[in-house]
């Protein structure tokens, strides 16, 4: 009986530990390709809803599960989601590795992904033929954004990239002007600007203006890779930006967004997209028509872009696509102000005649190809035939320079009595960028290997003269009164450049990798024409025939000490090629100097950043730019202004973004409200620490172009389907030229071209609502209506003061079917 009893007992402990055990499951999660840990990863348990996240090392852990079979769903930002079954019988032990989150994705697995917190990311070790490891990377997230859209405001749009300085214009966000680190904000030319990677400036090397800017409306995200970019995208002191376009919809044959909107000074736009996939093609196009009557008098504007992207993936390793962009725009200028007319009416213009206009056509073809598992391969082929066209009265002639009314350009006979200046420039450039990056193990750890060249040919033509006399946007030269023009001062500049460059990720540890690079580049850049100088009243023929090599080098280091700290550094070389207009467009308020040439120098990052779980997003570091032989102007002993080389420059300082999740901080809701801080600051010192002969008066002088602080703050939150953003920006003080010229220096010819931009503070708020497949947007840009300006213009669009916008508002309404 008593071994009945015990064999019973003995059978109901083997049965209750099968049927009541509890086992632990555990695992890591790494980065497919740099074995880095992913912290603060989430990991799902589907069965029964459990929910972990990552520790700073990529470790997970279940307690409690019963013997059965599981699935786990594991996502991060930025990586593929990872859906996989996993028996338990007995505690156990599992690691994954994720991949970068690829473009093939369905919106469904895109939708898994909580929604990214902060309104900044930054980029991957390496993503596509890319390799960003160890360089101060800045991607702003586009769908976070609660500002003015339509208008593409660059304040609202770019107000967590550090150190980042905006010429505020008031086209409609037609043109984007930005420059960081005393570089010249002047149409982005400071900076590689691209768009889905390739180039989309006028002459990458010749005029690296940039008359063409995207939309917001039709942006996914904007990247901002700084000065060490040189390596692999060229030789600006900027670095990047690339415009990345949004991506077809790839769950859905059809879908429709539309936009409209309404603001102040006449103010509409027009925004209409389609977006889908049908089998294995795949497509993003839109239009978009912006019309406004502008701040001030005679600056008024109208354009129309039409963006399109048509992909078709060939195989799961082979993808081919096409983009193709059209934008045609025609603006009045306003004209520039003397200081007096500023502080007297802003919004004053004494300019009726004074035109611009655009035509652009950028093309681009790209294959993809996967080679093997751990090879991939790019080529990009592009092209543009593009032009820019000018016309106005820019005279430096004291009595005329600024007329204080239309009577004053009107003679006896009723006839206007100054020739308008008209420059026509046809930029028409085709190249191609093949990139094949390797991923290899070097002393039994994963190493990323890429290597790439370009070419780039370039046949432009430039042509300045006198225009009609006439007040409309008539863009012909006045051969009836000049006959002689037709067959001169017409310049051509051919330019090639031939580059090879390669960058490898070494990793020494899991935690630590070396990534050094190089670049070789060949440029030959030629001139070829005559220009007319007025003293002589003559024709002078100029050619030139420009070749040189160099090489550009450049390390960087990434040391990961927890998932949500890391520390980088990098230094590389920089050069900037001497364009055409610094050699040879004339203007009647500076000369050009003969024996003007390239510049160089190097740019270097020291920083910490990483995130802290979801409550603090941060990126804190000190930089150093040298720039040798720095391109500005100067009075020379004749107290004329001529463009020429100055001098060497260092400029260095310290740039930080913090942005503080206060929802998580003050335990609300995190499902339902949205409220997060941000300060973007920039301390910026600088110095011209020699001077080239005859420009000893520049030596010890500030840097042009850099305020001492550059703030930039703001709170964005939201309850359900409602988002707001209020933002504040400050500026300090600002010189426009080496010399350190103040308004007092000027005199009545060059009022409002000499001086320093005073320092100024702005405001801005905006509003978001979502209602089904609408969303109602509005807010108002400078709140407070603060009379402020951001640039003394030498030539276009000035000379003078140019004023930035009074408060102003907007309204849209959105659609999306």
């Amino acid at each position: 009986m008593r071994l009945k009893v015990c064999s019973s007992f003995i059978f109901l402990l083997l049965v209750g530990h099968s049927l009541f055990a509890q086992y632990r499951l555990s695992g890591q999660v790494k980065d497919q390709i740099t074995g880095k840990s992913i912290g603060d990863a989430q990991v799902i348990l589907k069965e029964n809803g459990q929910f972990q996240s990552t520790d700073t090392n990529g470790f997970f852990e279940f307690k409690g599960l019963k013997k059965g079979h599981y699935t786990l769903v594991i996502f991060s930002y930025q990586y593929q989601t990872l859906t996989v079954p996993v028996g338990v019988d007995g505690d156990t032990e599992v690691n994954f590795n994720m991949e970068e989150l690829s473009q093939e994705l369905s919106e469904v697995v895109i939708n898994q992904k909580k929604e990214e917190i902060f309104g900044l990311k930054r980029l991957q070790p390496v993503e596509g033929t890319a390799i960003y490891a160890g360089k101060k990377t800045e991607v702003v997230l586009l769908d976070n954004m609660v500002g003015n859209r339509a208008a593409n405001n660059a304040r609202q749009v770019y107000a967590q990239v550090v150190g980042l300085n905006i010429y505020e214009s008031n086209d409609g966000g037609l043109q984007l002007s930005i420059g960081g680190r005393g570089l010249d904000p002047n149409r982005t030319a400071n900076f590689n600007t691209r768009q889905n990677g390739y180039d989309i400036s006028a002459d990458v090397l010749g005029y690296p203006e940039s008359y063409y800017t995207p939309p917001i409306e039709g942006l996914e995200e904007i990247e901002v890779i700084r000065g060490a970019a040189s390596l692999q995208y060229g030789t600006q002191f900027g670095g990047l930006i690339n415009f990345k376009m949004k991506k077809p919809e790839s769950d859905r044959r059809l879908l429709l967004n539309s936009r409209q909107t309404v603001g102040s000074f006449g103010l509409f736009t027009s925004f209409n997209s389609l977006s889908g996939t049908i089998g294995k093609f795949s497509y993003y196009t839109y239009v978009n028509y912006k019309q406004g009557e502008g701040y001030r008098p005679n600056s008024g504007f109208q354009s129309f872009n039409y963006f399109g992207n048509f992909n078709y993936q060939l195989s799961d390793k082979t993808k081919f696509s096409f983009d193709y962009t059209y934008l045609n725009y025609l603006a009045q200028q306003a004209g520039g102000l003397t200081d007096e007319q500023f502080e007297s009416d802003p919004m004053f213009s004494n300019r009726e005649r004074n035109w611009f206009s655009v035509n652009w056509n950028l093309f681009n073809l790209r294959w993809e190809q996967k080679i093997g598992d751990q090879t991939d391969w790019s080529l990009s082929l592009f092209g543009l035939n593009a032009s820019r066209d000018a016309v106005g009265y820019r005279g430096s002639d004291p009595s005329v320079f600024n007329p204080v009314s239309e009577d004053d350009y009107i003679d006896e006979q009723g006839e206007y009595v100054f020739t308008r200046d008209l420059i026509k420039g046809q930029f028409e450039n085709w190249g191609a960028e093949a990139r094949l990056l390797h991923r290899y193990e070097w002393l039994g750890r994963k190493s990323v290997f890429l290597i790439g060249s370009k070419y780039y040919h370039a046949n432009n033509r430039s042509r300045q003269g006198p225009g009609t006399n006439e007040k409309d946007a008539d863009f012909r030269f006045d051969l009836d009164n000049y006959p002689d023009y037709s067959s001169q001062s017409i310049y051509k500049f051919p330019n090639r450049n031939l580059a090879f460059f390669g960058e490898n990720v070494l990793f020494v540890n899991d935690k630590l990798s070396i990534t050094p690079g190089i670049r070789f580049e060949h440029i030959n850049t030629q001139s070829d024409g005559s220009y007319y100088v007025a003293t002589s009243d003559e024709y002078i023929q100029d050619q030139q025939d420009l070749k040189r090599n160099f090489v550009l080098l450049g390390l960087g280091l990434s040391q990961e000490f927890r998932s949500d700290l890391e520390l980088y550094a990098n230094v590389s070389q920089n050069y900037r090629s001497v364009t055409f207009s610094d050699i040879r467009t004339v203007s009647p308020t500076f000369q050009v100097d003969s024996l003007i040439q390239d510049e160089s120098g190097y740019t270097a990052d020291v920083g910490f950043r990483g995130r802290w779980k979801d409550i603090m997003s941060y990126d804190i570091g000190v930089y150093s730019l040298m720039y040798k032989d720095r391109i500005g102007i100067i009075l020379d002993d004749r107290a004329n202004r001529v463009r020429t080389n100055i001098g060497n420059a260092l400029i260095y300082g310290v740039e930080m973004l913090v942005e503080l999740n206060l929802a998580e901080i003050f335990g609300l809701d995190r499902n339902q409200t949205h409220l997060t801080w941000f300060v973007n600051d920039a301390f910026t010192y600088s110095q011209y620490i020699s001077a080239v002969e005859d420009n000893n008066n520049v030596k010890g002088n500030q840097v042009e172009f850099i305020p001492l602080v550059n703030l930039k703050t703001g709170l964005n939150g939201g309850y359900k389907n409602l988002r707001a953003s209020v933002q504040f920006s400050y500026l300090s003080q600002q010189f426009t030229d080496a010399q350190n010229s103040t308004v007092e220096d000027s005199n009545d010819i060059r009022s409002g071209v000499i001086g320093e931009i005073p320092a100024y503070h702005i405001m801005d708020f905006s509003l978001s609502y979502k209602l089904k497949f609408m969303r109602f947007e509005t807010g108002v840009n400078n709140l407070t209506n603060n009379n402020y300006f951001t640039r003394r213009a030498t030539g276009y669009p000035g000379p003078g003061i140019i004023p930035s916008d009074g408060r102003s508002f907007y309204f849209t309404l959105g659609i999306q079917i």
